[in-house]
């Protein structure tokens, strides 16, 4: 669905460089702090931007051949992107009709009831949460096989969340040839709606792991000194030193419980992983 090899771009002293699939049938994760790169990568995978090197595959073709024909086959929200604020819903609906020969009038009405978003009040006087729920339904309501979703949560509240989530499970379950590649710096809702998950920082992926895989075999492990010094290192990723003496992450988690059942172990969460790749030290 999407393939980046070696996307390069340069800004003065930010420099990308990131690979990364999105498969079919499949919600894909991009992870990291703000600055890390996310956006960047998003919009090259657009054409938005134009990259300084490497190779962009979308549905099938390189992103420069990318015609009409293939646009209507992708669903994309962006930050910064929005209908005019003095627009009401009502008069959105022929604009998508127009712009989306897929586009499923009655299904997006549906959702909007579902929602309870209001079809004659001008998007300007939304909340937050209406405006970004608006954004997902209309990329989900022409009968796209990709979404690109940068950041969509961002700002919304717990409820809020959830509930944009279950759009996009919907839209999944809708049709198993479709897939999403969804940026967030939320870790609960990657947990819950990917199947994998890339980690970027200061532009590069440092780390690609099945969601299943990070939140079952990875684990934060506290030691003191006597137990660093005493430990097998072959499967630690990251050490940081602490007060108490060391915080390690490892992917064998099985391991570690087994040979050293002293030691404290704590199950991997998204958070715990980012916070060891980005600030831990690599052994």
């Amino acid at each position: 669905m999407l393939k980046m090899e070696h996307l390069r771009k340069n800004y003065g002293t930010f420099s990308l460089d990131c690979s990364i699939e999105v498969l079919q049938g499949r919600v894909t994760g991009l992870i990291g702090q703000n600055g890390a790169g996310k956006s960047t990568t998003f919009k090259a995978a657009l054409g938005l931007i134009a990259p300084d090197g490497g190779t962009i595959r979308i549905l099938g073709k390189d992103v420069q051949d990318i015609g009409a024909k293939e646009k209507q086959e992708l669903g994309v929200v962006l930050s910064e992107s929005g209908f005019s604020g003095y627009l009401t819903i009502k008069d959105i609906i022929p604009v998508l009709e127009s712009l989306y020969e897929k586009f499923d009038k009655s299904f997006f009405q549906e959702q909007i009831k579902k929602f309870g978003l209001p079809d004659n009040k001008k998007i300007k006087e939304f909340s937050t949460g209406m405006k970004a729920k608006l954004k997902v339904l209309v990329a989900a309501s022409h009968n796209a096989r990709l979404l690109i979703l940068d950041e969509p949560t961002a700002g919304l509240d717990v409820v809020a969340r959830d509930e944009l989530l279950e759009i996009l499970r919907e839209f999944m379950e809708q049709d198993e040839n479709r897939a999403i590649l969804i940026s967030s710096h939320i870790s609960g809702d990657l947990e819950t709606l990917c199947d994998d998950v890339y980690l970027i920082h200061e532009g590069k992926v440092i780390l690609h792991e099945e969601t299943d895989v990070l939140l079952s075999d990875y684990a934060l492990m506290k030691a003191d000194e006597g137990q660093y010094a005493a430990m097998d290192k072959q499967y630690l990723l990251r050490v940081r030193k602490e007060s108490f003496g060391y915080t390690c992450l490892t992917d064998q988690k099985q391991y570690y419980m087994e040979n050293y059942p002293k030691l404290v172990i704590e199950k991997g969460t998204i958070d715990g992983v980012i916070t060891m790749m980005i600030r831990g030290e690599a052994i």
